[in-house]
């Protein structure tokens, strides 16, 4: 049900201006100062600091924190997608950890190719609805094979971004004529 709400929030044209939200209201950035005392003053590149003879996490220190909530939170949100692929746990597990490696390295080549691919997030949108109605399906016994589902999809993202690269040939086409 979760993948199937996610699809429908990814599909439906919303408010797009995430970027210039005040982060300090963010509900992970509160969690992380709850778990611990800390400034709103930097102190160079340290993680902590002395205020008034106490000892204060620096918002470095609580972005490191919020950073690795957001990877758990990235984990266990993940999981039901994957055995929407397959059910063998082995699979499920290494998928995470893989994913969980590699995605920070990863963030900001991911989030260009975002902006640059027009039809990348609705690619997204469907693929999450389709795992989501898999999952649902087999709940009440309809069967789809793993490879047809991975198969529906990487079709779906590789033509996400193949009719997104092929807009903006034609984009920069009709711009040089």
């Amino acid at each position: 049900g979760i993948l199937v709400y996610s699809s429908v929030k990814t599909l439906m044209p919303g408010d797009e201006e995430e970027d210039d939200d005040d982060l300090s209201e963010n509900s992970i950035v509160k969690f992380s100062r709850n778990l611990i005392d800390s400034t709103d003053k930097f102190d160079g590149d340290r993680f902590f600091t002395i205020v008034d003879g106490v000892k204060k996490a620096t918002p470095l220190f609580i972005c490191m924190i919020a950073l690795e909530i957001s990877d758990i939170v990235f984990a266990v949100d993940s999981v039901p997608a994957v055995f929407g692929v397959t059910s063998s746990p082995l699979v499920v597990f290494s998928s995470n950890m893989f994913a969980i490696m590699g995605l920070r390295s990863l963030y900001t080549i991911l989030s260009k190719a975002a902006t640059d691919l027009k039809y990348l997030e609705p690619a997204v949108g469907v693929v999450l609805g389709f795992i989501g109605t898999k999952m649902i399906g087999e709940y009440f016994g309809a069967e789809i094979p793993t490879e047809v589902a991975l198969g529906v999809v990487a079709t779906f993202l590789s033509g996400g971004v193949a009719l997104s690269v092929i807009e903006k040939n034609r984009e920069e086409e009709q711009g040089e004529s």
